[in-house]
């Protein structure tokens, strides 16, 4: 049993993760490390045995597996900070548990990384994006890039490849204190943007996790409302933070890129009233979007695309 404080943490989050949890536990257990490694796992009241799961990990791995949990469900973003909270390396790395990682010498690599750069807050990796539905396999991010100019526009870092200083996200919590912002629909997204104000961040390019996505989750819903108000509230996010720690510059930039998006979705789902009930929205609160060719363009593609459909 180990008694010291690990030198990290490694923060689980579950929920309903049944069918995939045993596999993200295994990938971090199965880390090859010269120091102490945690896992805490953040378990939100489950209905479907991920909380037995839990149990017997904590009851098989005492001192390597610690279980948080409550008498009640809390939501993701209240189980997200108390597992933070539990957690006592000096680094944490975070792993959802619907996740998983497929380097053994991730955790080693991204430490050994750190510990020779005090600049570097956070350290981050290519990862590899599963769909859950196909078993189809893609390599994330497309783009690599960690800086906050280009971050505010579109995040190329996966969640469950970072390592970050304990220390680092407690300020983040304490300065930023997202519990105060229910209309962001993540909390990660809005951490890297600090993350990149306050410190360097290092990215290595070479896959160490894998990404599961699945269609009914809130960033990837296959319904198409659903997606258009998570991508708003990245856009929302990205806002925010231009608006606290930018210049002004990147403000246009991400209030195109937050209508483009939400046009692209409706240029294929939706009615044609939808669309333009959106793309008037979008106009009337930044006049300057009537010049850009998104609108009258994936309009005329969504008309077309609707009288192909009707002759089929």
């Amino acid at each position: 049993m180990e008694t010291s404080p690990p030198l990290i943490s490694v923060c689980m989050t579950t929920y309903n993760h049944a069918p995939y949890l045993r596999q993200a536990i295994e990938s971090v257990l199965s880390q090859q490390t010269s120091f102490g490694v945690e896992l805490v796992l953040g378990e939100d009241c489950s209905t479907d045995g991920t909380a037995e799961l839990c149990r017997e990990y904590a009851a098989k791995y005492p001192g390597r597996v610690r279980l948080v949990t409550g008498g009640r469900n809390v939501g993701w973003r209240a189980n997200y900070r108390r597992t933070f909270d539990a957690c006592r390396g000096k680094y944490v790395a975070y792993c959802d548990g619907d996740d998983w990682w497929c380097d053994p010498l991730k955790l080693q690599k991204q430490a050994d990384l750190m510990e020779a750069d005090p600049e570097c807050g956070m350290c981050c990796t290519a990862a590899v994006d599963f769909y859950q539905s196909t078993g189809e396999r893609k390599p994330y991010p497309p783009e690599r890039y960690t800086d906050f100019d280009r971050l505010l526009l579109r995040t190329t870092i996966a969640n469950c490849t970072t390592l970050a200083r304990r220390e680092l996200i407690a300020a983040y919590y304490a300065e930023i204190r997202p519990e105060e912002h229910p209309e962001w629909l993540t909390d990660d997204w809005p951490m890297w943007l600090w993350f990149s104000v306050k410190s360097r961040i290092r990215f290595v390019d070479r896959p160490t996790a894998v990404h599961r996505r699945l269609s009914d989750s809130v960033s990837h819903s296959t319904a198409y409302r659903k997606r258009i108000a998570f991508c708003d509230s990245l856009m929302d996010i990205s806002l925010w933070f231009e608006a606290h720690y930018g210049t002004g510059a990147n403000r246009f930039r991400i209030l195109r890129r937050r209508s483009s998006v939400a046009l692209w979705v409706l240029s294929w789902e939706g009615s044609v009233r939808e669309y333009l009930a959106r793309w008037r929205r979008d106009v009337c609160g930044c006049p300057r979007l009537l010049l850009c060719p998104e609108g009258p363009g994936l309009l005329v593609k969504k008309i077309l695309f609707r009288r192909k459909k009707q002759r089929i």
